[in-house]
Order: C-alpha cells, then structure tokens, then sequence
C-alpha cells in the first residue's frame, strides 16, 4: 500500500474520480487476478486499464504478447517503463470503445484481462464480443454489485446479464475488499471470469433484433411484459399479447424472470418490428 502511494507520488499523479480510478495495491491479489487467467507463453492478452502496470507484469511474465490500452496518458511514463523492461508489452494510450480490436490484436484468439470501472463495463462487453475474434476468456475486475449483475439468473436477470451470458458464461471467482486499493472505493470488488462460449446462444443475424425486444423489455421493467412491450416497440397491447401466447409467455410476468429458452422463443414468434 505505502509503496504504490510511493510510486503515486513520484509520477505526481493523483487518482481522478471522473475516469473511476482505484489502484489495486495488494500483490497478492495481483497475482490471483493473473493467475485466474491461466496464461501460457502462447497468449495474446489484451489489459484494459493498466494503470501503473503492476498487473501488466504479471500478465507479461505469463503470456506471449500483452497488448494494454489506457485511456490516461497522464500514466505514460510508469507504463512506458514497463514496456522497456517487458518487450512483449505493446502500450495503446486511448479510449477502448475507439481501437479497432481486429487491427489491435491480430486474427488469432486473445484474453481479456480488465479493470473496469462501473459506468463503462455494458460499452465495453458490448466491443469486445462485437468483434471477431471474439476472447477466449475474460477476466474482469469490476464492482461487487456488477459481478451480481452479470452473473445473475432468472427471477433476477438484466441487460448486463444477458449481455455477458449471450457470449459467454461468467462466474464470480473471489471478491477484494475496499482496502485493498488507493484510493479505496465506496464498495467491495470482485474478479469475475467469463469463459466464451464455442457458440453464441443466438445466431449472429438475429442478435440486432433480439437488442431490440430485450431492451423494449426492460425499458420499463417494473412494468408486465404486455405493457413493456407494447410502450417499447410501438406495438398494438392485442398484438403483443397474441405474441407473447404464440410463445408461450404469461404476459403478466416481468423481462427480469425469463429464462433464455424464453427468449428464443420470443424471437422465434416475434411480429414485424420496423
């Protein structure tokens, strides 16, 4: 902990709030989140979020290749001593929802390994399993309300959930507490692996739809399927009922209880949605 204010104070850098900034100070933790994501020499690791790159070393000591985006080039001269001391390390100061994954890191397999603060994690799902190739695994350090969120199961689910879950299967491995960083958050932590599915539950031409009724579903999620789904898609309440009895939905029940074979069948039946 001393030694990373330490180092904080050397670069003269100052945690910002705005970019969700908490440095994991705890080498021990550091090295179960590397280890969780069973590297071999063989490896392509993408880091999002790097910070001063403790991480990064340990990635880098593991894989083959470790390719770290950071979008605060205030962080430039720690992450640069790195990358002289790890060649296999590539430094990629900007915004992750900007870099062109495909051009990045190549045409075979890779890892995520991330740090992700709260209010980027759905957009960052979202490009990386939007791309090809999609990761083999991730392995993602997010807030302890996330990990639930992600990991979620009907009566429970939500968009995050079903977004991790489209592509992958996730599962909480341990949690870190608040004092474990600098500056230490509001909330607990956890790492959570998500392992990539051989195939998405859906086929590619048909996850565009499926974005749409989902997002309609739980647009207004205190609200009956019937209604959700009518106020979300524009849709006559008849229709959607008629809809949802072809798929065999109660539409009294709420998006946050079905079950992902419901779901096909919701896609499966749907009308014409323009």
């Amino acid at each position: 902990m001393d030694s990373l204010r330490r180092r904080l104070r050397h670069y003269g850098l100052e945690p910002r709030k705005g970019l969700g900034q908490h440095f994991l100070a705890s080498p021990a933790l550091l090295d179960r989140i590397a280890a969780a994501a069973d590297l071999t020499p063989r490896d392509t690791v993408l880091e999002i979020g790097p910070g001063l790159g403790d991480l990064t070393v340990r990635l880098a000591q593991r894989a083959g290749r470790v390719v770290a985006v950071e979008v605060d080039t205030r962080l430039a001269p720690a992450l640069e001593a790195v990358a002289r001391r790890y060649p296999q390390v590539q430094v990629v100061f900007g915004d992750i929802l900007q870099q062109d994954l495909a051009a990045l890191m190549g045409p075979g397999p890779f890892v995520v390994v991330a740090n992700l603060p709260y209010y980027i994690t759905g957009a960052v799902l979202r490009h990386v399993w939007g791309g090809e190739p999609r990761p083999q695994r991730m392995v993602l350090l997010v807030q302890r309300e996330v990990a639930a969120r992600m990991t979620a199961r009907p009566p429970r689910m939500n968009l995050l959930a079903l977004q991790t879950q489209l592509y992958g299967r996730p599962r909480v491995l341990f949690r870190l507490p608040a004092r474990a960083f600098v500056p230490p958050p509001k909330v607990e932590s956890a790492v959570v692996r998500v392992d990539a599915r051989e195939q998405p539950r859906l086929p590619a031409d048909q996850v565009p739809r499926f974005w749409r009724v989902a997002r309609a579903a739980f647009g207004q999620k205190r609200k009956q399927l019937r209604n959700a789904l009518a106020a979300g898609l524009g849709l006559d309440k008849a229709a959607v009922d008629a809809w949802l009895q072809r798929a065999g939905v109660d539409p009294r029940r709420r998006a946050e209880t079905l079950a992902w074979e419901e779901w096909a069948r919701l896609l499966a039946t749907a009308p014409a949605i323009s």
